[in-house]
Formats: structure tokens, sequence, C-alpha cells
């Protein structure tokens, strides 16, 4: 056995092989994104009397078993009554969110007609009840709730991440990467709005495998230098594939759903999340770039590191988007 002290070229390609193996297997185990969503229903018959049940939610059959309610102290339930000795207000949690479900949807229609959603998260599982007439403390808990939503969707969103990856790759952290992320940025919005407002109404089939084809294509451009239209101008191709993004945004969100009362509130609110967690990811990688020039690895990243790992994404997206065609063809 030789003593000789593994260089750090050795054992950095030894972690891209590690690495591209995990990106590899990561199909099998982690799809693109996936919100599934229980919802809870109550409805007052009388002050302080309710009937409530649960919804059949984002995987078609109702939670009971994996979800735990607590309500407010004062109230209790026999069946699916919910008496309230002073009424529904105090806190309400929700136990069990991030295993089967992303999110709880508590819809609450009061004796008044007036109606209140609730969303419950994994980052937020108690949220407090205050009444039919408290609007302003409803709007604050939908601008928390959705923003919550988006910026976990985005980052459990890998599709997202690796085509926003690759385009870092191509422009690289300088000003033409402000331009880019900006294109995008308001590309996705713009799709994303006109969905959720049913201005524009696409199957989630087509759009999820455009989606991986767009990451193929800037996988491609980021193994090269070429002059090509991608490199001339990254920020008309990052508006163009944007808003085929923003149509995969809004089938999330309409898995979610939004509240009647609050719709334009929770379609930014959950926008802002998306674009947070976008940022996140980006100044992740600055970071880590700027780590491994400290650490003197830049150059290994240069020679050894950048094609592996474009060529993993590229498989990775590759596979997606052959999965998904397949999926709609068979549909």
């Amino acid at each position: 056995m030789s003593g000789r002290p593994t260089s750090p070229g050795r054992a950095l390609r030894a972690l891209l092989q590690a690495l591209l193996a995990l990106c590899l297997w990561l199909p099998a185990v982690a799809p693109a994104h996936e919100l599934s969503l229980a919802e809870v229903r109550l409805r007052e018959l009388a002050p302080g009397q309710f009937l409530w049940n649960w919804g059949t939610g984002g995987l078609g059959r109702p939670p009971q078993d994996e979800l735990v309610l607590t309500w407010p102290d004062g109230c209790s339930t026999d069946g699916d009554r919910l008496t309230c000795r002073d009424g529904l207000k105090g806190e309400v949690a929700v136990q069990g969110i991030g295993d089967s479900y992303s999110a709880t949807l508590m819809r609450v229609t009061w004796l008044d007609g007036q109606a209140r959603t609730y969303t419950f998260t994994q980052a937020q599982t108690a949220l407090p009840m205050y009444g039919a007439a408290d609007d302003q403390r409803g709007a604050g808990e939908v601008l928390w709730a959705y923003g919550v939503l988006g910026f976990e969707h985005i980052l459990g969103g890998l599709d997202h991440l690796l085509f926003v990856a690759c385009l870092l790759l191509v422009v690289g952290f300088g000003r033409p990467l402000v331009w880019t992320i900006t294109a995008f940025t308001a590309a996705h919005s713009i799709t994303l709005a006109s969905s959720v407002l049913g201005l524009i109404t696409l199957r989630s089939g087509p759009v999820e495998a455009v989606i991986a084809l767009s990451i193929v294509l800037a996988a491609s451009e980021a193994l090269h230098r070429r002059p090509t239209v991608t490199r001339r101008w990254p920020a008309l191709v990052a508006f163009a594939f944007g808003l085929v993004h923003g149509l995969g945004f809004a089938g999330a969100l309409a898995e979610i759903g939004l509240p009647e009362a609050h719709v334009p509130l929770a379609l930014l609110s959950f926008n802002v999340g998306v674009e947070l967690g976008q940022l996140s990811m980006v100044g992740a990688l600055f970071l880590l770039s700027r780590l491994l020039g400290r650490l003197q690895l830049g150059q290994y990243w240069a020679q050894l590191g950048r094609t592996p790992a474009v060529y993993a994404i590229g498989i990775l997206a590759a596979f997606w988007s052959w999965q998904r065609a397949a999926s709609v063809v068979l549909a």
C-alpha cells in the first residue's frame, strides 16, 4: 500500500465521480417537484358550532392517519362536530406536514357567509384564528404562508434550479447574469399570473417535458464557447424558457389553491418566495466559487469539475425529457 498522499486533483476527481453517480441515482428517488395538499373544511352552523371534515387533498385520500389537528383551548370535537365555547379563536396546529403532504389548506366558512383560508406548511405548522372580522390579519397570514410555499417549492424543484445553474455556467458571475436572471424572473412571473388567472390553460405534461428539454439545451450550451444565440443573448433565451417554467410554477400553485379574498396577494407572495429561493441558490453557488478560490481549487474545478458536472445535469434532464414525454404519449 503506497504512502504517497493523494493530490488535490485526484481527490476532486473522485468527489466529482461520486456526485455524478448521485445525480444519475436521483431520478429514481426524487421527482422534479411535487406539492401534495391536504384540505380541512369548516362551516359554522351556529355561534361556536362547526361542522368539519377532511377534503381528499393532493393524494386523493383523507389524511386522518397522517395529519393531526390541534384545536384552540376551549374547543372540543365529537365526530364531525367542533364546539368552541368562546368561538374559533386561538391557535390551530397541524402536525405531520412534510411527510406525505407539503401543505394543509384550511377553509373556514363563517355563519355570516364570509370565508377565510389558512395555509399550514412544514415551516408554519400553527396559525392563530381571529374570527371572520379581522381581514387585515388574514392578509398577513396569506402573505407569509404563500411566500413560504413559493420558497419551499423552488428549493424542492430540482429542474428549475438546474436550469438556473446551467445559465450561470454559461454567463458566469457578472453583469450578464443580472440581466439573465431578471429576464427569467419577468417571464415566469407573466405566465404564472396569466395561468393562475385563467388567461392561459395548458396541460401540465407537455409543459414539464419542455422544462426538462430546456435544461438539456442549457447544459449543452454550457459545454462550449461558440457564439450561439444563447451566448450572445442569454437574457433572450432565459426569457423564452422562463415563460414555460412559469407554467410549471402555476401548475404547482393550482394544486395548492388560492384564497378567494386574497388572490392577487397570494399570487404576488408565492412569486416573491420563488425569487428569494432562486436568489438563495445563486448566492450559495457564488459563495462556493469564492471558497474554491480561497482553497486554490478553482483551477481543478475548471479543468476537472465543470465538464462532468454539466454532463451529469444533461443526462438527468435527458432522462426527465424521455420520462415526461412518455407520460404524455401514454396518458
